[in-house]
This record gives C-alpha cells, sequence and structure tokens, in this order.
C-alpha cells in the first residue's frame, strides 16, 4: 500500500497525533479547533497548516486527502460520507491512558511510513522519560484530595481524563474513592458536601476568573474549598488531553498540588 500523502485530521486529539509523527508535507489540514489553546495543546504550531470547516464534508474534500483521522466520537454521518467518497479512514477509539496515548501514535505512524515510525519512538521515549522522572519528584507525597468541578452538572470519576491526571500527580479524585462515581456522573450534591475536599482542580489563566462561576453554584458554592479559593489551576487543554501531550497536565497538576517537590526549580 502507498504512503499516505495528503492526510486530514478532523479531531483535535488527532491533530497532535499528527503533529508529532507527520513530515509536514504530508499534513494537508487539521480540525476547525486545532489553534485554539484551550482545547489544543500544539495551537501555536497548528497555525502553520489549514483548517477544516467544523462537520464539513466538503471543506474536508477540498484537501484532496488520501487519509482522514478521525476518534469515535466523530459524527457517524461525517464518517459515512466520506467512506462513500473512498477516501480511507482512521478511527482512534481508545485513549483512556498514556499508553493508549503511545499505542495511538505508533498506529498512525506505521501508515505514515518509517520515519515517522522513528519520530513516534522518540516521542514514546521523551514522554516516558519524563513520567518517570515525575514519579521520583513525588515518591512517598501524600496524595491531596481533589475535585475537579464542572458547570454541566457532571463530575469526573474513575476512567475518565481526570482520573489519570490524579494517578499521576499525587492526588485522590474523591468523586471516584468517596462518590464510587465513573466516568462523567451527576453530581451527588448532598454526598458532596461531606468530602474533605483540600483543593479543587480548575481551568483557566487566573484563579479568580476560574472560581468565579462556583461560588455561586450549588453545591460547589458551599464548600469551604471553594469558599476559600483553595485551588489548583491547570491550563483547559490539560484536563481533556487524549494523547501523549497529557504528561504536560500531569506536571502541571503536580505542581500546583505539590509545590514543595519541586523548589529546586
Amino acid at each position: 500500500m502507498a504512503e499516505p500523502l495528503r492526510v486530514v485530521s478532523q479531531t483535535v486529539g488527532t491533530d497532535e497525533l499528527l503533529l508529532a509523527v507527520a513530515a509536514p508535507e504530508q499534513i494537508a489540514a487539521l480540525s476547525h479547533i486545532s489553534r485554539e489553546s484551550s482545547f489544543s495543546a500544539v495551537a501555536a504550531e497548528a497555525e502553520n497548516f489549514g483548517q477544516i470547516g467544523r462537520g464539513d464534508v466538503e471543506t474536508i474534500l477540498k484537501f484532496r486527502p488520501d487519509l482522514v483521522l478521525v476518534a469515535d466520537y466523530s459524527r457517524g454521518e461525517l464518517v459515512a460520507q466520506l467512506k462513500r467518497a473512498g477516501v480511507e479512514i482512521m478511527v482512534f477509539d481508545n485513549y483512556a491512558s498514556l499508553d493508549d496515548a503511545f499505542a495511538n501514535l505508533r498506529r498512525l505512524a506505521t501508515r505514515l511510513g518509517t520515519a515517522a515510525e522513528a519520530r513516534a519512538e522518540a516521542v514514546i521515549a521523551h514522554t516516558q522519560q519524563r513520567a518517570r522522572r515525575l514519579a521520583e519528584r513525588l515518591e512517598g507525597a501524600s496524595p491531596v484530595k481533589v475535585i475537579a468541578p464542572s458547570t454541566y452538572g457532571v463530575i469526573g470519576g474513575a476512567g475518565t481524563t481526570f482520573q489519570d491526571l490524579c494517578d499521576f500527580a499525587a492526588a485522590e479524585n474523591l468523586a471516584t474513592t468517596l462518590g464510587g462515581l465513573a466516568g462523567h456522573a451527576s453530581i451527588p450534591r448532598e454526598q458532596m458536601l461531606t468530602w474533605p475536599v483540600e483543593k479543587v482542580v480548575v481551568t483557566g489563566d487566573d484563579v479568580a476568573s476560574a472560581l468565579e462561576p462556583f461560588q455561586r453554584l450549588p453545591p460547589y458554592q458551599f464548600m469551604p474549598a471553594v469558599r476559600e479559593a483553595r485551588v489548583a489551576l491547570i491550563e483547559s487543554y490539560m484536563l481533556s488531553s487524549v494523547t501523549h501531550h497529557r504528561i504536560e497536565g500531569y506536571e502541571r497538576l503536580a505542581r500546583e498540588l505539590h509545590p514543595e517537590r519541586f523548589m529546586e526549580d
């Protein structure tokens, strides 16, 4: 099978995979949110490439792709239309862990060719090294009890990207350990008020603006951690990263929760 020369990415996760392993000439276009730093870890790099329209098959086909990268949450109608147009589709559906991210890098790289495979292995080795160094820094640290509040009426428990962040950053996700929740579950409003939350993990550029929505939203507004602004602040994309860039979230959250382990930096 000939190596694809023109690849289009339809999601921000596949943008990050593609930019990590592809040669620039293989990248035909990236997703419509690839340049938005709230969602993308590669927003600046994405400026160098074209963008597709949101859910727009015609815009995708305009870039004459040999291969289109989608996720299992991409619209079924869109994927079906691309298949009918004779375009090869690669669907990514495992991204719960760092190992899943590595598997996705290797899978894509195998399709793109030997140079991409070498780049994938370099990215993986570098990311693994960062993860090992972080684990060494946090060895013996007492997990900080946290939650990640949401304005959407749900909270992340086991099996979420937030749980993955906690597992690497020496944090205890109370939605999992005390709430017994899995996935993005409905908020147990009364139960949450009894949780011994030490810090709330929020996203944004500064603590005041990131915390402000929760200061008037029950049940969060009644929690001492919210009222006292006990916050761990991370960038928005870090909370939902499904690629190797999640390592940046691990490191950032660890620094927020365990600053004493990073004082020499």
